[in-house]
């Protein structure tokens, strides 16, 4: 659970309410994505950011307005000329701020929300940004198979839920406008999605598995570190894995997939060392349309490894999907900067990059 969510339902338990201050539109070189959160407190205390310190003070005395009113606001913020030293964005972005006010009686479907959450089941909360008088503020928390509140049209409803279970079911959060009948001003919706984080499979119980489970932690993804040795797989060896797993790779990975807990945000990599292990959870990974697939290796190791893959049945168009020799060339040898070099390539590759240094490049640092 993430902090913000997590102190907001600590406090709304308690009986207090709270101001959240949530992204919800983004232009050019903004800081953080659509979905990024900040919570004012009637204590005034903080709990999150919206823009890394570039306007949280506005934002702070945004929530504590409504606090005080109840009446949500939408606030942009910028940068120009005549603002350069006011509330703005100096890395040059432009940010939407929707700033509400949340408590156990203006938003009752919040058990509803927790509970799921807690429970590590996919939710979305969607909030009416603009609409008519009755419409704006309105909130309904959406499942994959269920819905709690309205928005008070039977229409919009259903338009609204359905655009709410398109991002839930990609883990995205987003803003959409959405048609209200005859010449009224379209109504515009954001979803925030609560998706169980995606996982990191680690084979292979080595030093830099480890330390992946460090930086993939702090990524927030699931870290699982599974290898067949049960002197060597122990959770004490890995502590910030959230689960250490004794079995064969291949068994391990298959079952998972079985069970519903693979999807296209898994990663996977593979650390082993060892073809007896690597090539039967690689031939299988690679048959399925996951975020990353990696084995380390030396080339030498690498070319091996692909003639045996070769051997085992995997075409050459599942093979250019086999990030090996894994990571980006930082140049480290330690198993942390091995890790990191991993953690690097991962992140580039989630986000359409092949990485490198930014001064190299030209245009938006964001696209």
């Amino acid at each position: 659970m993430d902090e913000v969510l997590d102190e907001l339902l600590r406090r709304c338990d308690g009986g207090d309410p709270v101001a959240l201050a949530t992204v919800v539109g983004t232009w050019q070189s903004a800081p953080y994505p659509v979905g990024t959160a900040m919570l004012v407190g009637t204590d005034g205390t903080v709990t999150g950011n919206v823009s890394g310190g570039c306007v949280e003070a506005a934002v702070y005395e945004a929530g504590q307005e409504v606090l005080r009113t109840g009446r949500p606001v939408l606030h942009r913020f910028g940068v120009s000329p005549a603002d350069a030293f006011e509330a703005g964005l100096t890395c040059g972005g432009t940010i939407e701020v929707y700033v509400e006010r949340i408590d156990r009686t203006g938003f009752p479907e919040l058990s509803i929300l927790a509970g799921a959450v807690r429970a590590a089941t996919p939710v979305a909360l969607l909030t009416c940004l603009r609409g008519t008088a009755e419409q704006r503020g309105r909130r309904i928390v959406v499942g994959p198979d269920s819905r709690h509140g309205t928005l008070g049209d039977a229409t919009l409803d259903r338009l609204a839920v359905a655009a709410a279970r398109r991002l839930l079911g990609a883990g995205e959060s987003g803003g959409t406008d959405l048609p209200t009948g005859g010449a009224a001003e379209p109504a515009r919706v954001f979803v925030r999605s609560y998706a169980p984080p995606p996982r990191l499979v680690v084979f292979g119980a080595v030093d830099v598995a480890a330390e992946l489970a460090r930086f993939g932690s702090a990524l927030g993804y699931w870290v699982t570190v599974c290898d067949a040795r049960p002197v060597f797989a122990t959770a004490r060896r890995f502590p910030l894995a959230r689960e250490v797993v004794v079995d064969w790779p291949d068994r391990y990975l298959a079952a998972e997939l079985a069970a519903g807990r693979v999807d296209g945000r898994t990663a996977v990599c593979v650390l082993t060392h060892d073809a007896r292990f690597d090539v039967p959870v690689l031939r299988l990974a690679l048959d399925l349309d996951l975020a990353y697939v990696g084995a380390l290796g030396s080339r030498r190791t690498h070319l091996d490894r692909l003639d045996r893959l070769r051997a085992a049945g995997v075409d050459e168009t599942a093979l250019t999907r086999l990030s090996s020799p894994i990571g980006l060339d930082l140049g480290g040898r330690t198993a942390a900067e091995t890790a990191l070099s991993i953690s690097a390539e991962l992140v580039a590759l989630t986000h359409g990059r092949t990485g490198g240094r930014l001064r190299h490049g030209s245009g938006a640092i964001h696209g």
